[in-house]
C-alpha cells in the first residue's frame, strides 16, 4: 500500500520585530558621565543656584575678626596697666560681665564725660563743702531736704545694690550706682552753702549733712572697688 503523504510542514513563525525590554535596570557607574543620570529627573537647578562649599559664607567680617582671634576664641582685652591702678580697675570693673572692657585714655580725662572722674569729683566736692561750711561757722545737721529726692533715693538704694553686687559677683552694678549717686549730688551742690550775705539756715545745715553722707557712700563704694577717693581734685 502506498504510504500516506505527509501533511504540509508548519511555516516558521516570523521573528519578532522588537525585542522585549529588559527588566533589569542598568547599573550606574559614578565615573561614567551618562550613567549618573539614570533614574533621575531633569536637572532643574538654575545657573545661579551653585552649591555653597564649606569655604563660602564662613569668612568673618572685619568687626567680628577684631573681637575674635584666629582660633575663634574672644581676643584678650588690652593691657590696662598704663592707665594706673585706679583707672585700670574702673575700666575692668565698670562694664557688665558680658561686655568687653574698653581700655583707653578716656578713663584719665578730667571731664564730665568720664564717669570715674564724676564719681571722684563728687566725693572731693563733699569734702570741700565741709571745709567751706566750717570756715563759715556751721556744721551739718540732719533734716528735710525736699529738693533732693533723687539723691535720697540713691542713698536709700545703696544697701540693696551692695547685696545684689555681692550675691551675683557683679561689681559693675556698684560702679553704675556710684555714678548715679554722684550725678545726683553734683546737681544739688550749689544749694549747700549760703550765697552772698545770706546766713546759714536749717536748710543749709540739712543739705550739708546730706552731702557729707553722700561723700561717705562714695568713698565706701570706691574703696570696695579698690579705687582711691581723694579729698582734693
Amino acid at each position: 500500500m502506498p504510504e500516506p503523504s505527509p501533511g504540509p510542514l508548519p511555516e516558521p513563525s516570523p521573528e519578532p520585530l522588537q525585542r522585549s525590554r529588559s527588566r533589569s535596570r542598568p547599573r550606574a557607574f559614578p565615573d561614567h558621565p551618562q550613567s549618573c543620570s539614570v533614574g533621575r529627573g531633569p536637572d532643574r537647578r538654575g545657573a545661579g543656584d551653585q552649591p555653597v562649599g564649606p569655604a563660602q559664607g564662613s569668612a568673618r567680617s572685619p568687626a567680628r575678626r577684631s573681637r575674635f582671634g584666629r582660633s575663634g576664641h574672644p581676643a584678650p582685652p588690652e593691657d590696662p596697666t598704663p592707665l594706673g591702678a585706679d583707672a585700670a580697675r574702673w575700666a575692668l570693673l565698670r562694664p557688665a560681665g558680658h561686655d568687653r572692657p574698653r581700655i583707653g585714655d578716656a578713663h584719665l580725662l578730667q571731664r564730665e564725660s568720664n564717669p570715674l572722674f564724676r564719681v571722684r569729683y563728687a566725693h572731693a566736692r563733699t569734702r570741700a563743702l565741709t571745709r567751706n561750711a566750717a570756715a563759715l561757722g556751721f556744721t551739718g545737721t540732719p533734716g528735710d531736704v525736699p529738693e533732693a529726692d533723687d539723691l535720697l533715693g540713691a542713698l536709700a538704694e545703696y544697701p540693696r545694690v551692695l547685696r545684689v553686687a555681692a550675691t551675683h559677683r557683679a561689681p559693675d552694678r556698684l560702679a553704675r550706682h556710684l555714678v548715679t549717686t554722684a550725678d545726683a549730688l553734683l546737681a544739688l551742690q550749689h544749694l549747700v552753702l549760703p550765697l552772698g550775705d545770706e546766713k546759714p539756715s536749717a536748710a543749709h545745715r540739712a543739705r550739708l549733712a546730706l552731702a557729707e553722707a553722700t561723700g561717705t557712700v562714695l568713698a565706701g563704694g570706691l574703696s570696695l572697688l579698690g579705687i582711691s577717693a581723694p579729698d582734693y581734685l
